[in-house]
């Protein structure tokens, strides 16, 4: 017959030998956790992306004409809200004049929303290909602001990019469109000019390699703690100051991210980081690039990360002198490079 005291003593010594086996199991169980953490960190965030080489290692952008048509944008065309009709006009004929003058093959698309006429301007360049690169931005800003860095940032990128991309042999066919009601109140809906361009192209049944859509692309600043993050994980892992472009796309774009960031980064010094994430984060889908994901189309979003770190967004004092044209600069140096890489594919 077995005593309590010895019955205890087996279990005690039962115990014991059980200890290093959980342990064991519990640190990898621990390690697996973390693992799983870093796989979707580097999924999200896809930190080892390669330099790709520039295709045109002398082509850049120039700041003063970007800074030119930021002013232009904002204290000639001002305000460029959805009611101001006139002012949209005078703007797309400013655009469509600079693309034209850029090399471009310019046409216009007229569309009726609740009785008034807006446009998109469409500038062509290179030759017919079997599927088509688009990158566009859009020139409307909020009510009566000012709107420098919410759009004009874009849209200057996109009137740069076309001149530069005029002065390079192109083996494929790009397409650059500056776009109207993007702001409120049409926005994430299909009164937006990029809804109704994307749903022409696919109603037309034009194959797209990708979209690229330039949303605030002019706000840069080193002061710490200056960039804000939709979730706070985030925060480990891209930088706390706001000195970097994002390059933003869903899960199923994830190689045309790669792409995009490979190319910017082997363009130029300024920080490239990415976001590939479902639509339910706050900001992934708050742009243009939205409407050509809905078409079925791959595409990513290029930012200066808008009001997660430019507090001046939709006020009256995103102005111009708040840019910083050289960092933009390096921007549309690097999405010129992205643009000749995938046209060239």
């Amino acid at each position: 017959m077995t005593t309590d005291a010895e019955m205890t003593m087996d279990e005690a010594r039962a115990m014991a030998g059980l200890r290093p086996r959980y342990g064991r199991r519990l640190a990898a169980a621990a390690a697996l956790f973390l693992l799983g953490l870093g796989a979707i960190g580097a999924c999200v965030s896809q930190p080892f992306v390669a330099k790709l080489p520039p295709s045109a290692p002398t082509l850049s952008a120039d700041p003063a004409r970007l800074e030119r048509d930021v002013r232009k944008l904002v204290e000639t065309f001002r305000p460029r809200g959805h009611r101001q009709i006139e002012q949209l006009d005078r703007a797309a004929m400013y655009l469509a004049d600079e693309l034209k003058a850029a090399g471009g093959r310019v046409t216009e698309q007229l569309y009726e929303v609740e009785g008034r006429t807006y446009r998109n301007v469409l500038a062509r360049f290179g030759p017919a290909s079997p599927a088509r690169v688009v990158v566009g931005a859009h020139y409307d800003a909020a009510n009566d602001l000012p709107g420098a860095d919410d759009n004009a940032s874009g849209v200057a990128g996109l009137l740069e990019l076309g001149r530069m991309l005029g002065q390079t042999p192109l083996r494929g066919d790009v397409e650059l469109v500056a776009f109207t009601l993007e702001e409120p109140p049409y926005f994430r809906s299909a009164h937006m000019g990029s809804a109704r361009h994307a749903g022409a192209l696919r109603a037309a049944g034009v194959k797209i390699r990708a979209m690229i859509s330039l949303e605030m692309i002019g706000y840069f600043t080193d002061e710490e703690d200056s960039q804000a993050f939709p979730l706070a994980p985030l925060a480990l892992l891209y930088p706390t100051k706001g000195n970097f472009v994002a390059v933003v796309g869903n899960l199923e774009g994830i190689s045309l991210v790669r792409t995009v960031k490979g190319a910017m980064r082997g363009a130029t010094d300024l920080p490239s980081y990415s976001l590939s994430s479902p639509a339910l984060v706050q900001g992934v889908d708050w742009s243009d690039h939205r409407s050509y994901w809905d078409a079925g189309y791959p595409a990513v979003m290029v930012t200066d990360t808008a009001f997660l770190r430019n507090r001046r967004y939709h006020t009256d004092k995103d102005t111009p002198e708040t840019l910083d044209y050289a960092r933009a600069a390096k921007v549309v140096t690097g999405v010129a490079q992205a643009v000749l890489a995938l046209a060239g594919e």
